[in-house]
């Protein structure tokens, strides 16, 4: 399982991330926002309230939102290629 150990919103609808094996860098999320349970993010100072979830070691937004490490960490190595 991957964890991510750090998170920041670095821009409107991008994250920061670094998991623990050091593997890093933004990923923009705005394919997602105004889409199902993403509609929230619409209001940006929500999709900015981003933490990690300390036992799964999803993302985490209000409203129950969360985002899966091992899909993260993908699209993370396929961004950096």
């Amino acid at each position: 399982m991957r964890r991510i150990v750090e998170v920041k919103s670095v821009g409107p609808y991008t994250v920061w991330l670094r998991f623990e094996d050091g593997v890093c860098g933004g990923l923009d999320l705005s394919e997602l926002v105004g889409k199902g349970v993403f509609a929230t993010w619409r209001a940006l100072d929500v999709f900015n309230q981003v933490t990690i979830d300390p036992d799964t070691h999803t993302l985490r937004w209000p409203g129950g939102i969360d985002l899966a490490p091992e899909v993260l960490y993908e699209d993370l190595k396929k961004a950096r290629v």
